[in-house]
């Protein structure tokens, strides 16, 4: 089990974002860590019924599992080590875990040519 593994599995069981797990997120994720439970807390993660999105300060982030369309996850992860996730990822994965993903009954598709 790597650490990721290890930090969801202590918030599926917490089902709360106690210090000990925002702890363990943070010695994990370090700043994305910090920016994800920032999001969250802030209700940016938007469930509607073709993608999971994180609002950012410029721009939306489609999520879909690990991956992400953001230019972190372009350019400096590595997508073979599971430890390495943008915030926007991590951002989803704690929400779901804690039941604050922002659930919209319609498509993304057709909110986005809005914005």
């Amino acid at each position: 089990m790597n650490e990721v593994d290890r930090w969801q599995a202590a918030l599926d069981e917490a089902g709360e974002l106690t210090p000990a797990v925002t702890d363990r997120i943070l010695s994990v994720h370090d700043d994305r860590g910090a920016r994800a439970i920032e999001a969250v807390s802030e209700g940016r993660v938007k469930e509607y019924r073709d993608f999971t999105v994180v609002v950012g300060h410029d721009d939306e982030y489609v999520v879909e599992g690990r991956g992400c369309g953001c230019r972190d996850s372009e350019y400096n992860l590595d997508p073979e080590d599971p430890t390495e996730l943008c915030w926007h990822v991590i951002a989803v994965a704690i929400a779901r875990r804690i039941g604050e993903v922002d659930d919209h009954d319609m498509w993304y598709s057709d909110v986005r040519d809005f914005l």
